[in-house]
C-alpha cells in the first residue's frame, strides 16, 4: 500500500471516528430530554387519573339536592327558655323574586363579580378547579380561594356550611358533581334566580328582593346599577360590606363590581363614573320597627348560629330547624337597654362600647349577652364573643386559683409587695398605685389587686403545666391568651386575652363549687324532619371545692370594700375589677393622659349567675377611660343594674363552706401562719380559711406566753407596829427582757408595783380582801387572792372634851394608812406634838431604810373610816419617766 493510500485511510478513520462521535453526543442529550418528558407525562397522567379518582371518590359521596333544597322553603324558629317563639329566619321572613322582578343589572353585576363566564361553563369552570387546587396543596387541605361558579355557590348555600373551616377539598368536590348535575336540569335563568333569591345581605336579610325593600324601600325591578351592584358585592361578606354599618367599606366594595361591569362591557363609561361618584349611603332607609326590635336578641342569636353550625353543620337560615335556647327574653332586654338607653348608665362618650355575658352559675346557660352598643345593623361585631385584654381580671384564673388548687396555699399565705422584676426577663411590675405593701396576705392581695405578688408566684412557685391545666380545665385555651404568643407568659399573672363570655363561664366555676359547664346558648335542636340533637355540654369538676370556695371567699371582699358602686342590698356576692395600661407609644401617639386606660372590667357572681362585663374602644386611638370622668367604673354600674335585675326574687342563702376547709383565727404577721397566743391583742388576730389538713398548730410567742395566778401571796398584819406587810413570789417569764407589773388591790384600792413586798401602816380594822394579778405583753394574769382580819384597836379618850372634835377629826387624817414598800413609812404632815406622840407610842422607832424622800402619800382625807392607802417606793421617779416617754 503506498504511502498517499495508507495517509488517505488514516485519514479516514479520523473523520469517522469525528462523524461517529458528534451523533453520539446529541443521541444522549435528546435521550434525556425524551425520558424527563416522559416521566412528566406518567406522573401528570397519574395526577390526573389520582384526582379524577379521588373527584369520583368525593363525588360519590355527595348529598342529594332537592328542589326545597335550592329554594330554601323551610324557615326555623328559636324558643327562648319558656318555650315562647322569640325569632324566625328563613322562608318566612323572605320576599321571593321571580325572573321578571330581577333587573338585567342585577344578573350583570353578579356574572361580573363572580362568574365571568356563567352563561358558557357546564356548572364548573376548570380554571377556577385549578386554583383551589393549588390553594388545597399551598393551605394543608384548606380552600382559600375562590372559583366557585354561580352554580356551585348554589349548591353550598343549599345543603352545605358556608363556614370557611369546611371549605375542603371534598367539599369542592362534591360541589362540582352537584353543580354539574344541576346544570343538566336547569336552565341558566332559573340558577341565577335561585341564587338571587338564597344569598344573605346582612342581619336577617335574604334575597335581594328582600334587600331591596330593606335598604332603599323599592322592589328589586327598580334597582340601579349602584344599588345592584352593591348587593352583588356585599354576597361576599354580607355583614362587613353592610352599608349601614361599614358605609366606606360598602361603597369600595360596590365600586370593584362597578369597574368589573366596565371591564365586562356591560356599562358605559358615562354610567359607570355616575354610579362610583353616588354615595353607598344615598337612598338608604332607616331600620323598620321590627329589625329595631331584634336589635335586642341580636348578639344572642350570632351565638345561636355559631354553636348550630360548629356542632352540627347545619346553617339555621335555611335548615328549617327548632331551636331551644336558653334565652332568658326579660334578661336580654334589661342588658340591652342599660347599653343603648342612657336611662341607667351615662356613659358619656358615644365611642366607649360595651360586651356583657351573663351566665347561670350552676347549668352554663347562657342567659344574656350584649354584643355592644348604638348597632346600625344585624349580626355586626359580638364583642361578647371577641377577645378581649383581660387586666386583673385574669388573677384568680391563673395565679391565685391554681396556687390553691396545686399548693394549698390559705388565704393568709404570706407574700411580699416590693420591687420585683420577673425571672429570666427584663420586666419588672408595677403596681397601680407606684408603691409597695410589704409581707402581706394572699387575701389582702388579691383583693387590693396588687401586682407584684400575683407575679411572683406565679413565676417562682407555680408549674406552668398546672396553671395549663387549670386553665384547661375552665375551658381557656392558654394558646390564646396572647396575641404573640402561644404559650404562658411571667405577665398572665396579671394579663392576657380572653372573651366576655370565656371570663362569666369561668367565675361561674368558682359559683359552683368548682364545676364547670361551657357556656351554652342551645339546649336542643329540631330538624325539619323530627330528628333531635341534644347540644348540653357535660358538666365537669374543674376544681377542687376547697379551692371555689376559698376564691370566693376572698373576692367577697371586693363588693365589700366597693360598696358605694357594686354593692346590692340583700345580695351575697363576689367579683373582681380588672384594667389594662397603653404602651408608652400610644400615649404619645395619642396624646393620651398617664391616667387614660384602655380597658375595664368587672366580673362578679353569685350562688345563681355570673356576669362579665367588658367595657373599652373598637381601636386604639377612638379614646381611653378614666377615674376623673367616672368612665373607668364603668363596669361596676353596668354589673350592678343587671345583677339586681336578675337576681330580684331569689334565694340567697350565699355558700356554704365545704368540708374540705377551716375557718381558723390566726396572729397576723406570723410568717407562717401561728394560731393567736395567750397574750396576742384581739386586733391582732384574724380569721383565715385553710385546706382541711394544712391549717396551723404551733401557737405563737411574740406576744408572750400565757400568765398564769401569781403565787406566794400572804400577808402578816403586826399589832404591835400596826402594820400589814404582803408578800409574794417573783414572777418569771421566759423573755427575760419583758418586764412584769404587780396589780395589788388592798381593800378595794389598787396600785401597780414592781417589787414582790408591799407595807401598810395602820391598816382599816375588820375583814380585809387582798387580790394580785401580773401585766406583761399588754394583758393581765388572772388574780390571786386571800383574806384576813384585822382586830379592833383600843383607842384613848381626849382629855378636852373642847377640843374633842377637831382632835379626832386631825387624828382620823393622820390614820389614813399607807403603803410602804420595803417598809417605809412617811412621816406625818403638820401634826401636833402632842398626837404624834400619842399616835407613834406603839410604833418603833424608824430603821435607815425608813428615811426615803420619795414621799407618795394620797392628800389627807377627812373620812369616818379611812381607807387604807397604798404606797410603792420610787413611783414619784416613774411618774417623771413616763411623761417624758410621751411627749406631746
Amino acid at each position: 500500500m503506498s504511502q498517499k493510500e495508507q495517509q488517505s485511510r488514516k485519514d479516514y478513520k479520523k473523520n469517522k471516528n469525528k462523524k461517529t462521535d458528534k451523533p453520539r453526543k446529541k443521541r444522549g442529550l435528546g435521550l434525556w430530554i425524551k425520558r424527563l418528558f416522559l416521566t412528566l407525562a406518567a406522573l401528570v397522567t397519574l395526577g390526573i387519573v389520582f384526582g379524577a379518582s379521588l373527584f369520583v371518590y368525593y363525588a360519590a359521596s355527595a348529598p342529594d339536592i332537592t328542589e326545597e333544597d335550592l329554594v330554601g322553603t323551610f324557615s326555623s324558629e328559636l324558643l327562648d327558655k319558656d318555650g315562647e317563639v322569640f325569632y324566625t329566619i328563613g322562608a318566612e321572613t323572605r320576599n321571593f323574586a321571580s325572573p321578571e322582578d330581577i333587573p338585567d343589572v342585577m344578573v350583570n353585576a353578579v356574572i361580573a363579580i363572580e362568574d365571568q363566564r356563567f352563561e358558557s361553563h357546564f356548572g364548573i369552570d376548570p380554571i377556577g378547579i385549578a386554583r383551589a387546587a393549588a390553594g388545597f396543596v399551598t393551605n394543608r387541605g384548606q380552600i382559600v380561594g375562590g372559583g366557585s361558579t354561580v352554580t356551585q355557590q348554589l349548591v353550598k348555600l343549599s345543603v352545605f356550611s358556608t363556614a370557611r373551616e369546611d371549605q375542603t377539598l371534598e367539599r369542592k368536590a362534591q360541589e362540582a358533581w352537584l353543580a354539574v348535575q344541576l346544570e343538566r336540569q336547569l336552565s341558566k335563568e332559573q340558577i341565577m334566580t335561585m341564587y338571587l333569591n338564597r344569598i344573605n345581605l346582612g342581619g336577617n336579610v335574604y334575597g335581594v328582593a328582600t334587600a331591596s325593600e330593606h335598604y332603599f324601600g323599592k322592589p328589586a325591578s327598580e334597582l340601579e346599577i349602584h344599588e345592584a351592584a352593591l348587593f352583588a358585592g356585599m354576597a361576599q361578606a354580607p355583614n362587613r360590606f353592610n352599608p349601614h354599618v361599614n358605609p366606606d367599606l360598602a361603597e369600595r366594595r360596590r365600586n370593584v363590581v362597578i369597574n368589573a361591569m366596565y371591564s365586562e362591557g356591560m356599562i358605559s363609561e358615562q354610567e359607570r363614573s355616575q354610579a362610583v361618584n353616588t354615595p353607598v349611603t344615598e337612598g338608604l332607609v332607616e331600620l323598620s320597627q321590627d329589625e329595631q326590635n331584634d336589635l335586642v336578641f341580636d348578639s344572642f342569636v350570632t351565638q345561636v348560629r355559631d354553636e348550630i353550625r360548629e356542632q352540627t353543620g347545619l346553617d339555621l337560615s335555611t335548615a328549617g330547624l327548632t331551636v331551644e335556647t336558653n334565652l332568658d327574653m326579660a334578661a336580654q332586654q334589661r342588658v340591652f337597654d342599660v347599653l343603648n338607653s342612657g336611662e341607667y348608665v351615662d356613659f358619656i362618650n358615644e365611642d366607649i362600647q360595651a360586651a356583657v355575658s351573663l351566665v347561670e352559675a350552676d347549668t352554663g346557660k347562657i342567659r344574656a349577652l350584649g354584643g355592644g352598643r348604638n348597632q346600625d345593623g344585624l349580626r355586626e361585631r359580638n364583642r361578647a364573643t371577641e377577645q378581649q385584654t383581660t387586666g386583673s381580671t385574669i388573677k384568680p384564673l391563673t395565679t391565685y386559683g391554681p396556687a390553691i388548687e396545686f399548693l394549698q396555699y390559705s388565704t393568709y399565705h404570706q407574700i411580699v409587695d416590693e420591687e420585683y422584676t420577673a425571672p429570666g426577663t427584663d420586666w419588672t411590675p408595677r403596681n397601680f398605685d407606684r408603691a409597695f405593701r410589704g409581707q402581706m396576705s394572699l387575701r389582702d392581695a388579691l383583693v387590693e389587686s396588687r401586682n407584684i405578688p400575683a407575679v411572683r408566684i406565679m413565676n417562682e412557685d407555680l408549674d406552668t403545666n398546672d396553671i395549663d391545666n387549670f386553665l384547661g380545665g375552665l375551658g381557656i385555651d392558654s394558646a390564646e391568651l396572647n396575641s404573640t404568643s402561644n404559650t404562658i407568659l411571667p405577665q398572665n399573672a396579671i394579663n392576657g386575652e380572653m372573651t366576655p363570655l370565656e371570663m362569666a363561664g369561668a367565675y361561674a366555676a368558682f359559683a359552683n363549687g368548682g364545676n364547670f359547664t361551657e357556656p351554652y346558648a342551645v339546649s336542643r335542636v329540631i330538624t325539619h324532619d323530627g330528628q333531635e340533637i341534644d347540644l348540653t355540654p357535660e358538666t365537669n369538676q374543674a376544681m377542687s371545692d376547697y379551692t371555689a370556695y376559698m376564691i370566693t371567699d376572698v373576692l367577697k371582699g371586693v363588693p365589700e370594700n366597693n360598696s358605694s358602686t357594686l354593692g346590692i342590698p340583700g345580695l351575697t356576692q363576689a367579683g373582681k375589677t380588672g384594667t389594662t395600661n397603653f404602651s408608652a407609644e400610644d400615649h404619645e401617639a395619642h396624646n393620651i393622659p398617664s391616667h387614660g386606660v384602655p380597658d375595664s372590667w368587672y366580673v362578679g357572681y353569685t350562688p345563681t349567675y355570673s356576669l362579665s362585663v367588658w367595657t373599652g374602644f373598637n381601636r386604639t386611638g377612638d379614646g381611653y377611660l378614666t377615674l376623673n370622668d367616672g368612665t373607668r367604673l364603668l363596669p361596676r354600674h353596668i354589673y350592678r343594674e343587671i345583677m339586681a335585675y336578675v337576681s330580684e326574687g331569689l334565694d340567697n342563702s350565699g355558700w356554704t363552706r365545704p368540708s374540705s376547709v377551716r375557718e381558723v383565727q390566726v396572729e397576723n404577721g406570723s410568717d407562717p401562719a401561728k394560731l393567736p397566743g395567750p397574750n396576742t391583742p384581739s386586733g391582732s388576730i384574724v380569721s383565715e380559711l385553710f385546706v382541711a389538713g394544712t391549717e396551723p398548730t404551733e401557737q405563737s410567742t411574740s406576744y408572750g406566753e400565757e400568765l398564769s395566778v401569781p403565787s406566794g401571796l400572804s400577808a402578816d398584819y403586826d399589832d404591835e407596829a400596826d402594820e400589814l406587810t404582803i408578800t409574794w413570789n417573783a414572777y418569771t417569764l421566759e423573755n427575760e427582757d419583758e418586764e412584769v407589773t404587780y396589780n395589788l388591790t388592798v381593800g378595794g384600792q389598787s396600785t401597780s408595783l414592781s417589787g414582790t413586798e408591799a407595807t401598810i401602816s395602820e391598816p382599816p380594822s375588820g375583814s380585809l380582801t387582798i387580790t394580785l394579778s401580773v401585766s406583761a405583753f399588754g394583758n393581765t394574769s388572772p388574780e390571786a387572792s386571800i383574806t384576813l382580819t384585822i382586830p379592833e384597836r383600843d383607842s384613848d379618850e381626849p382629855e378636852d372634851d373642847e377640843n374633842e372634835d377637831e382632835d379626832e377629826t386631825e387624828e382620823e387624817a393622820d390614820n389614813e394608812p399607807e403603803v410602804n414598800e420595803d417598809e417605809t413609812e412617811d412621816e406625818p404632815e403638820e401634826e401636833p406634838a402632842e398626837q404624834d406622840q400619842e399616835t407613834n407610842n406603839d410604833q418603833p422607832a424608824e430603821s435607815p431604810d425608813d428615811s426615803s424622800d420619795d414621799n407618795t402619800n394620797e392628800p389627807e382625807v377627812d373620812e369616818p373610816e379611812p381607807e387604807p392607802e397604798l404606797d410603792e417606793e420610787s413611783t414619784d421617779d416613774q411618774n417623771e419617766e413616763e411623761e417624758a416617754e410621751g411627749g406631746d
